[in-house]
Formats: structure tokens, C-alpha cells, sequence
């Protein structure tokens, strides 16, 4: 396997050693390998994020083709949500034990055949089962890509890159029914995930012929189940972890609350047409993709509590204006839009910043456990969170019951980054 830099590939322990280090750990590190690390990273962080809601448009084809209802369908998002939970606590661990490379290789060649498999599934049931185990799959990109970035770099270089990889991970579960909907102009709901399984098959040639081993041998750390368990509950029981970990999963909350419930609410309440809904959303993905690029930039002038908490405040003051506004019925496409993207820019600072602040409490050693603990904690409890805005007398969600969970998960959010004063500098 060719190696980026001899630099790169034989000195990562040494990168990471000394966290929060006033020297930039990358400049131990080419240029070049920096951008192409990020890339592949890139790529494997967007796999599992992109295959959540690729195929959100195709559902009412999907629901004819197996002969069964939409409701059931859907569970099928429900099994992979759960999956790339499950998978990176298993997942996680598992990298500190065995390096980074192999479990990605096998993870990401088993997502490769489990989309396959959702293009000739005979039944709902099945499709569902093999969801789960795509999402358990697609769990190692996230998961393990986190932990690489902690294993070669420490203080605001890991913001640095974090942004780029949460930029890429938060435009993926975005920009996935855009790219499903077009998709259906020209094939079947079954090419949504033959496009997976070609995306998948890229993230295993460039893990196997561009990724060096992050975590070299001297490092690995296996653990027995109680050695794993004693591990998991000293990690939440550490402030410094546990604290912007819960800002991180209510603040994903907050905006997957959006991606779930905006459809319905612009087409059904705003009468938007799906090409205006698609408009908005790509309108609103700038705005992340904005937020995390301006976090990056700021980097070095102003210190990571102090965008994490303006990004958090700015969001909850935005949140609270949709509400009054849908509230009092001045609501109008326009001025929503306007709302939505300011919200996803505060957003983008929000997420890197806190994944930092998580993921650099823990020693490298840890990495990857840290890593599956933050990412199924943002899973599960992101996901538990945008559910609350469908509990309407009509079991759909509307502008206002979008609103108000997406209030209380940044006002819940916005608590407990009171505490960070005491645990961060």
C-alpha cells in the first residue's frame, strides 16, 4: 500500500501525543496528504448519513413495488437509524483493538453487498432486516473516520478537519433526497442503492490503496466486555465529555427534526411545489455548508467555547423567532427560508466544536470508543428528538410542532453549555 508521506504513515503517536499543543500538529504532515486525507475521509464519513434518506422520495414506490403500506416502509429508516447506532458502539471499540484499517475495509465491503441486496428484496420484512444491517456497516466510515483525525492530530487541528468531515456529514443526509428524487426521472427506486453500493465500493479502494494505519500496534488497546463497559460509563461520567456530547446529539436533533418534518410542512401547510421544497433544502444546505466552513476560518482568532456558544445561542434566538412566528400564522415560505438557512449556518458551528471538545477529552488510545459513543448517542437520541414532532392529533407534524421541538432541543442544548465554563477553558 503506497503511503502519502513516510512523515504521515510512520509518526501518527507522535502527532497526537501532546493534546491541545500550541504547534499545529499537521505541520508534522505534506499538504497534499492533508487534503487527500480529508477526502477519503470525506467520503467514508458521507456513506452511512447519505443512505439514511437517498431513497426518502422513492417511498410510495417502494411501498407498490413489495405490495405493502408507506408506515411499514418507513421502518426501514427506523432499522438503519438504529444500525449505524448499534454499529459504531461495536465498531468503535473494535478499531482500538485492531487498528483503523480493517474494520473500515470490512464494514464498508458489507455495506457494499447489503445495498445490493435492498435492490432485490422480496418482501418489506426483509428490507428491513437488511437495512439494519447496512446501517451497522455504514456505522464504520463515521465512527472510525472521527477516531482517525484524533489519532493524527490534537487542539484546533482537529476542529479544522472535524469541519470539513461534519460539513460532509451533515450535507449528506441533506442533499440525499434531492439526489433521490432526480434519480427517479431516470430508473427505478432500486438505483438509489446500486449508487450506494458504488459509493461504498469507492470508500474501500481508497482505504485500501491511499489510507495508512493511523493507530500502529504499540497503541492498540483490546478489551474484554467489563474492561469495554468500565470504559463506556468512566466516559459519562466525565464532564468534559459528556457535556458537549449532549450538545452535539440535541443540536443534530434540533436540525434532523428539520429534515424530517420540513417536507410535509412546505408542501402541505405552505403549498410549496416538490421542485420549491428541493429549492429550500439546497437553499438551506448552503447555509451548513457556510456555518462550518466560517468555523474553520475562524480558527486560531477565536476560541472554540466562544463559537460553539455563539453558534448555540444564535441558533436557539432563531428557533424561537419560527416559533412566534408560526405561532401567530406570519409565516410565508420566504421569510421561513431566510430563518432555516440562518439556523443551519449557526448550526455549523455547533457541531464541529462540540465533536471537538468531545472527542480531544479522550486519550488517542480510546479514540475510536469515544468516537462510537458520540456517534450513537447523536443517533439515538437526534433521532429520538425529531420523532417528537409528528405526536400531533393528526400523527403528522406541522410548522409549529417542528418548531417547538426544535426549540426545546436547542433551549436543552443551550443548558447544558452553561456547564462547559467549568470543564473547558
Amino acid at each position: 500500500m503506497p503511503s502519502p508521506s513516510p512523515a504521515a504513515a510512520s509518526t501518527p503517536a507522535t502527532s497526537a501525543s501532546s493534546l491541545g499543543s500550541d504547534t499545529p500538529p499537521s505541520a508534522a504532515y505534506p499538504r497534499r496528504f492533508v487534503v487527500l486525507l480529508v477526502f477519503v475521509l470525506g467520503v467514508l464519513a458521507a456513506t452511512g448519513p447519505l443512505a439514511t434518506d437517498l431513497y426518502l422520495p422513492a417511498m410510495p414506490a417502494i411501498a407498490d413495488d413489495l405490495a405493502t403500506t408507506e408506515a411499514r416502509v418507513q421502518l426501514t429508516l427506523t432499522a438503519i437509524m438504529v444500525g449505524l447506532a448499534v454499529g459504531q458502539l461495536a465498531i468503535g471499540p473494535m478499531s482500538d483493538a485492531w487498528g483503523r484499517r480493517r474494520p473500515l475495509l470490512i464494514g464498508m465491503s458489507v455495506f457494499t453487498v447489503a445495498s445490493l441486496l435492498c435492490t432485490v428484496v422480496p418482501t418489506v420484512e426483509a428490507f428491513v432486516a437488511v437495512r439494519f444491517v447496512q446501517g451497522v456497516a455504514g456505522a464504520a466510515g463515521a465512527v472510525i473516520s472521527r477516531a482517525i483525525v484524533r489519532d493524527l492530530f490534537a487542539g484546533d487541528e482537529v476542529t479544522r478537519i472535524l469541519s470539513r468531515l461534519i460539513l460532509v456529514m451533515g450535507i449528506a443526509p441533506m442533499v440525499g433526497p434531492i439526489i433521490g428524487g432526480q434519480l427517479l426521472l431516470v430508473g427505478p427506486w432500486q438505483l438509489g442503492f446500486v449508487l450506494l453500493a458504488v459509493v461504498s465500493t469507492i470508500s474501500v479502494v481508497l482505504v485500501y490503496t491511499l489510507l495508512p494505519e493511523s493507530l500502529p500496534a504499540s497503541r492498540r488497546r483490546p478489551r474484554t466486555p467489563g474492561m469495554l463497559l468500565r470504559t463506556f460509563t468512566g466516559m459519562l461520567r466525565t464532564p468534559a465529555f459528556i457535556l458537549p456530547t449532549l450538545i452535539l446529539s440535541l443540536s443534530f436533533g434540533m436540525m434532523f427534526t428539520y429534515i424530517a418534518s420540513f417536507s410535509f410542512v412546505a408542501q402541505s401547510q405552505l403549498g410549496a411545489t416538490a421542485q420549491q421544497f428541493s429549492l429550500v433544502f439546497a437553499v438551506n444546505t448552503v447555509g451548513l455548508i457556510s456555518g462550518t466552513q466560517v468555523n474553520a476560518l475562524l480558527i486560531g482568532r477565536v476560541g472554540i467555547r466562544r463559537r460553539l456558544v455563539c453558534g448555540l445561542a444564535a441558533a436557539v434566538l432563531l428557533v424561537s423567532t419560527q416559533m412566534l412566528l408560526a405561532a401567530t400564522g406570519h409565516t410565508s415560505l420566504v421569510g421561513l427560508t431566510v430563518l432555516l438557512f440562518l439556523l443551519m449556518l449557526s448550526v455549523g458551528f455547533v457541531l464541529p466544536n462540540a465533536t471537538s471538545l468531545a472527542i480531544a477529552s479522550q486519550e488517542p488510545s480510546v479514540a475510536g470508543t469515544a468516537s462510537a459513543l458520540i456517534g450513537s448517542m447523536q443517533f439515538a437520541l437526534g433521532g429520538s428528538v425529531s420523532a417528537l414532532a409528528g405526536l400531533t392529533s393528526t400523527g403528522e407534524a406541522t410548522l409549529t410542532s417542528m418548531s417547538a421541538v426544535m426549540l426545546g432541543a436547542g433551549l436543552g442544548a443551550g443548558m447544558l453549555c452553561l456547564g462547559l465554563r467549568r470543564v473547558t477553558p
